[in-house]
C-alpha cells in the first residue's frame, strides 16, 4: 500500500480512490476548497500568511488574542461521495462545515460550489445554496414543537414558496423514505430522539438538495439508534448516490460511512484518504495513534491483501471475492473451505489470498512482507502478474 502523507494545504486534493473520479473522467468537484483559514478574534484577517500563521494554538492565543479554527485546508468533494471530516473536539471540523455554506464566514482562501464562487456570492445567490444546493443536518434536531411532523418536514418547501399540497406530498414522500410512514400527525414531543433524527434527515431530502451537510448528527443517539441512523445514511447513499459531507468525532462511524475521511488536529487536516489508507498508512505519529485499535481486518481490503496467484490458482475451484471485500469477510471465506480465495475482476484473476496473508494483515505486517510473497513462484498464464 502507497502511504498517504498529510496533504499540503495548497495542493490539489487527490482524487476519490478506485477510478470513482479520475481527472480527465469525472465531472468537477461538488466542493473545492483552497487554502481556507477562519480566524476568530480581534484583526483576524491579518493572520492568515502572516508570521503568526504559523504558531501553535496556545501562542498564537497568547501574541494575538486570536483563535484559528480551520487552518490553511484544502479539498475537493467530488459528486456521489461521502467526504468525512473527524476530529477531537476543538478540531475544527464543524467550523469547516459551516465555512462551506458561509453560515460562517471564512476569513480568507477560496471556496466554490460546482465552479461558483460561493465567497462572492449576495445574498440572493446565498439564500439559493442554504435553500436548495446544499441541507444541513445537525446534531440537534431543530424542529418546531408546535408543528406536527410532515409539517416540520415541509418546512423548507414552505420557505422555498412551494405550494401546501405539493409541500405535503413531497413530506409524506420523505416521510416513508426514512421509515417513519404512519408518524406525519405526531409531534416532536411524542417521538424518540432517534425519531426525530429521521424527521431531521427528512426535512433535508425533502428539498432535494445536492449535497447533504451532517454535522454531528449522530452523536447524541444511544449506540443501538446511531448504528440504525448509520444504516439508514448508507441506504440512501446507495440508493440515490446523493453526494454528502459527514461530520464527526467517532473513527468507527468514519470509517463506516466515509469514501474519504479527512483527519483534523488543530484546524489543519494532517491526513486525507481512504479508510484503508489511513487506518494502512498513517500519516504520522497522532493519526496512528487514533487509529491504533481499529481492527485492520474490517478496513483493509482483498486487493491490498492479495498476492499473485501461481500454477493452477487462477483456475481453482476456491471462493472468488470482490477486490472490495474487507478482509474479514474474505477470513470468512477462507475459513468455510480451507483453501485460498481467488480475487476476481468480473472474470479476471487479480491474484489470491491465502491464510497466512490473512494472518499478516490480522497481525499489522505488510501484506508483502508476509512469507508467501517471499516464496511465490512464477505467476500463471492469464493473472495479473504474467499480464
Amino acid at each position: 500500500m502507497t502511504t498517504t502523507a498529510p496533504v499540503p494545504a495548497s495542493a490539489p486534493a487527490p482524487a476519490t480512490p478506485g477510478g470513482k473520479n479520475r481527472p480527465g473522467d469525472a465531472p468537477a468537484p461538488v466542493f473545492s476548497v483552497r487554502n481556507l483559514w477562519k480566524v476568530f478574534g480581534p484583526k483576524a484577517e491579518r493572520i492568515p500568511g502572516s508570521e503568526a500563521a504559523g504558531l501553535s494554538a496556545a501562542e498564537l492565543r497568547e501574541r494575538t488574542g486570536c483563535t484559528a479554527a480551520v487552518r490553511d485546508v484544502s479539498f475537493d468533494v467530488h459528486p456521489g461521495e461521502v467526504f468525512v471530516v473527524m476530529g477531537l473536539s476543538g478540531s475544527g471540523k464543524s467550523t469547516l462545515v459551516r465555512c462551506l455554506t458561509r453560515l460562517i464566514e471564512p476569513t480568507s482562501g477560496s471556496l466554490s460550489i460546482d465552479g461558483e464562487d460561493v465567497l462572492g456570492m449576495d445574498r440572493s445567490r446565498l439564500r439559493e445554496l442554504r435553500r436548495r444546493r446544499a441541507a444541513m443536518v445537525f446534531q440537534h434536531f431543530g424542529l418546531l414543537p408546535h408543528r406536527t411532523v410532515v409539517d416540520n418536514i415541509a418546512y423548507g418547501l414552505e420557505i422555498q414558496g412551494v405550494g401546501r399540497a405539493e409541500r405535503r406530498r413531497r413530506a409524506a414522500e420523505m416521510l416513508e423514505k426514512v421509515g417513519l410512514a404512519g408518524m406525519g400527525r405526531r409531534r416532536p414531543a411524542q417521538l424518540s430522539g432517534g425519531q426525530q433524527q429521521r424527521v431531521g434527515l427528512a426535512r433535508a431530502l425533502a428539498c432535494d438538495p445536492e449535497v447533504l451537510l451532517f454535522d454531528e448528527p449522530f452523536s447524541a443517539l444511544d449506540p443501538i439508534v446511531r448504528r440504525d441512523m448509520q444504516d439508514e445514511v448508507v441506504r440512501l447513499h446507495r440508493e440515490e448516490g446523493r453526494t454528502m459531507v459527514f461530520i464527526t468525532h467517532d473513527l468507527s462511524e468514519a470509517l463506516r460511512l466515509g469514501d474519504r475521511i479527512a483527519l483534523m488536529r488543530d484546524g489543519r487536516i494532517v491526513q486525507l484518504g481512504t479508510p484503508e489508507e489511513i487506518v494502512g498508512s498513517p500519516a504520522d505519529d497522532y493519526v496512528r495513534d487514533f487509529v491504533r485499535d481499529v481492527p485492520r481486518e474490517q478496513v483493509v481490503t482483498a486487493r491490498t491483501a492479495m498476492r499473485p496467484a501461481r500454477g493452477d490458482e487462477a483456475e481453482s475451484s476456491g471462493p472468488a471475492v470482490s477486490p472490495d471485500a474487507t478482509v474479514a469477510s474474505v477470513i470468512e471465506a477462507v475459513a468455510r473451505t480451507g483453501g485460498p480465495a481467488r480475487v476476481m475482476d468480473g472474470r479476471r484473476c487479480l491474484g489470491v489470498v491465502d491464510q497466512q496473508r490473512l494472518l499478516a494483515v490480522v497481525a499489522g505486517i505488510t501484506p508483502d512482507a508476509a512469507p508467501a510473497a517471499a516464496t511465490a513462484a512464477p505467476a500463471a498464464p492469464g493473472t495479473a502478474e504474467a499480464a
